[in-house]
C-alpha cells in the first residue's frame, strides 16, 4: 500500500518506520522547509526520534502532491491544532476523496470538535475518514516493540479492509465503528495523566495513583456516553488501555507535565524542557466545556482547569481531589 503520513513529529515518524518496514511504500512530509531538508539529509528523525534510520521504503518529500501521488491512506499526525490546516491542504492537493486517518488526539481549541468531526468538517464528501488510537508510545514502535491500537470508523467496511491491509505481528490492530467512544478516550486520558504525574511528583503513592486512574477512567466514560459513545469501548483499547499506559509509562508526555508541575514549575517551563506537543494541556478547557455543555461531573478535569489558569497550587489540586465527599461509587 502506498501511504502519506503528514507530520514529522515523533509519532509520525514512528508510524510512518513502521509502515515501511511492512511492506508498505510510505511518503513522509511536514510542512517546516528545513526540517524537511534535515530528514532527507540524515534518513533519520535525530530531534524527534533518534537512533532509527530510514529504510528505502520511506521517502522524505518536500512537494505534498508528489507525496500524495497515488497514495492510497493518508495519516494526518500533526499536533491537533495542525489537523484542520491539514486535512485543508489535502482539498488543495486534488485529494480530498483520499481515505484519511487522523492519529492525533484531541477536541479542537474554539470548536470543541474530535480530531475526526473536524476531518468530516473539512471534507464533507469523503466517505472513509477514522481515527487511530490506542496504547502507544512512538520509541517503542519505532524499535518494532508489540502494540495492540484501534483503528475506527463509522464506515464499517472500509474499517475491516483496513485492518485487514495493515495488521502486522508488531501492531495488532482492532476495528471499531465506535469513532466517538475511541476519540473520546484518546483525548480525555492526556488529562487524566497529568493529574497522576501530579500524584506521582508530590509522592502521594500508589494507592492515589490507583484512585486516580480508576476516577479518571469514570470521567471519561460519562462524557463519552453523553457524546453519543459505547460504553464497552472504555473498557478496551482506547479507552482504559490508553489511560493505563498514559498514566503508568515513563514515556508519557502528560505525566512528565504533572511531574515538572509537582516540582513547582511554571507550566510553559515544564513544556519547554519536554519539547514535544502535550496534547492534554490545551485538551483541559475543551474538555471542560464539553463537559457543561452535557451537564457532567468532572472533578479531575475541573480541579487541572483550576490549576493551569493558577487558581490552585498542585498540593492543593490533589488534596481537593482525596478529599471530596463520600458517595457512592
Amino acid at each position: 500500500m502506498k501511504i502519506t503520513v503528514i507530520g514529522a513529529g515523533s509519532w509520525g515518524t514512528a508510524l510512518a518506520l513502521h509502515f515501511a518496514h511492512h511492506n508498505n511504500e510510505v511518503a513522509l512530509w511536514t510542512r517546516n522547509p528545513d526540517q524537511i531538508r534535515t530528514l532527507q539529509a540524515d534518513r533519520e528523525n535525530k530531534r524527534g526520534l533518534p537512533g532509527f534510520p530510514f529504510p528505502e521504503s520511506l521517502t522524505v518529500h518536500a512537494d505534498l502532491g508528489e507525496a500524495l501521488k497515488d497514495s492510497q491512506l493518508a495519516l494526518i499526525v500533526t499536533s491537533v491544532a495542525g489537523l484542520r490546516s491539514s486535512a485543508e491542504l489535502l482539498k488543495q492537493h486534488d485529494a480530498a476523496d483520499i481515505p484519511v486517518l487522523a492519529a492525533c488526539k484531541g477536541f479542537e481549541q474554539d470548536t470543541g470538535l474530535l480530531t475526526f468531526q473536524v476531518l468530516k468538517e473539512v471534507l464533507p464528501n469523503n466517505k472513509k475518514i477514522g481515527v487511530l488510537s490506542g496504547p502507544s508510545f512512538a520509541q517503542e514502535l519505532a524499535a518494532q516493540l508489540p502494540c495492540a491500537i484501534v483503528l475506527a470508523s463509522e464506515n464499517k467496511d472500509w474499517v475491516e479492509e483496513t485492518t485487514a491491509q495493515l495488521n502486522t505481528n508488531v501492531m495488532r490492530l482492532y476495528g471499531s465503528t465506535d469513532v466517538i467512544g475511541v476519540a473520546v478516550g484518546g483525548a480525555v486520558k492526556n488529562i487524566m495523566a497529568i493529574a497522576t504525574g501530579l500524584s506521582d511528583g508530590l509522592e502521594y503513592g500508589l494507592n492515589a495513583r490507583a484512585a486516580l486512574v480508576t476516577r479518571g477512567l469514570a470521567e471519561i466514560t460519562r462524557l463519552a456516553i453523553a457524546m453519543g459513545a459505547q460504553p464497552k469501548t472504555m473498557m478496551g483499547l482506547a479507552g482504559i488501555g490508553d489511560l493505563i499506559l498514559t498514566c503508568t509509562g515513563a514515556l508519557s508526555r502528560n505525566r512528565r507535565v504533572g511531574l515538572g508541575l509537582a516540582e513547582g514549575k511554571e507550566l510553559h517551563q515544564v513544556l519547554v524542557e519536554i519539547g514535544h506537543v502535550s496534547e492534554g494541556v490545551s485538551t483541559i478547557e475543551e474538555v471542560f466545556n464539553t463537559a457543561a455543555k452535557y451537564q457532567i461531573d468532572m472533578p479531575i478535569t475541573q480541579t487541572l482547569l483550576q490549576l493551569i489558569r493558577k487558581e490552585m497550587t498542585p498540593q492543593q489540586v490533589v488534596e481537593r481531589l482525596m478529599e471530596r465527599s463520600a458517595r457512592f461509587e
